[in-house]
């Protein structure tokens, strides 16, 4: 049976998400940005929180934790680099480790960039990653913490994903991300197409989240860093594609 997820915003432009599997009843929040929001949303579910998926140690990604943990017992697994930083992780998760949420499973992979021991959760069978600040709607997490190698290698992981998988990010960053990439890729018509479906969806308060790695491969261009209109794009004499994105995030960074 496959899982149900519930997204809500919380915060400023964080999303929050509940995933629940069908058979067992077994409810994991994933990343825990605002304890009051996640409860509300329970109850009006009617769902009891198992567990606490955490991505990485950042307090909009972790704050939660302790709240819920109360209230509800669950457990709370996290990332095994960044145990110490994950308030009341009771057990530890790194690549390739396989996570029961009930009769359901997801796949650990490792992710540094946006902070060095950063993972995602993929559910393979359901089609669904949550990816928390690893990869955004025509974007990526900044560099807090990890080098350019590290955060395209764990792109390239992402990208590697069937095109059908749906990425559920963790920020409602779609629009601004939009401006930058047609600044890079201004011949691309699906970004051109793209851009305009999402001014469209957010002037009618609807999110642009989740993406799918096909969408993100044909118009993302920290994805794309590869590709010859990207490069030229950004005149570089190394056509390396870690180079590229380097590059990429740094103009991001200033944009």
């Amino acid at each position: 049976m496959p899982i149900e997820i519930r997204q809500f915003p919380c915060l400023s432009d964080n999303y929050a998400y509940l995933v629940r599997d069908s058979e067992t009843g077994a409810v994991a929040a994933i990343d825990t940005p605002d304890a009051k929001a996640i409860n509300a949303a329970l109850d009006a579910q009617g769902w009891a929180l198992t567990h606490i998926f955490n991505t990485h140690w950042h307090p909009d990604h972790t704050g939660g934790n302790l709240a819920l943990k109360d209230r509800w017992e669950c457990a709370i697994i996290g990332p095994k680099d960044e145990a110490a930083k994950i308030p009341g992780i009771d057990a530890q998760a790194d690549e390739g480790d396989l996570i029961r949420l009930g009769a359901s499973t997801a796949i650990v992979h490792a992710t540094p960039g946006h902070t060095l021991g950063h993972i995602i959760y993929h559910f393979t069978d359901d089609g669904a990653a949550f990816v928390g600040d690893t990869i955004f709607a025509l974007g990526c997490g900044r560099l807090f913490e990890g080098t350019p190698e590290q955060m395209w290698a764990s792109l390239s992981k992402i990208a590697a994903m069937p095109p059908e998988t749906k990425l559920y990010c963790a920020h409602e960053y779609t629009e601004a991300n939009a401006r930058f990439a047609v600044t890079l890729d201004a011949g691309n018509s699906a970004l051109a197409q793209r851009y305009q479906s999402i001014i469209g969806m957010r002037a009618a308060g609807m999110p642009t989240v989740p993406s799918t790695v096909a969408d993100e491969l044909a118009t993302n261009p920290f994805l794309r860093a590869g590709a010859a209109e990207i490069q030229t794009a950004l005149a570089l004499k190394d056509p390396d594609p870690v180079a590229a994105f380097a590059e990429i995030r740094r103009r991001k960074d200033r944009f």
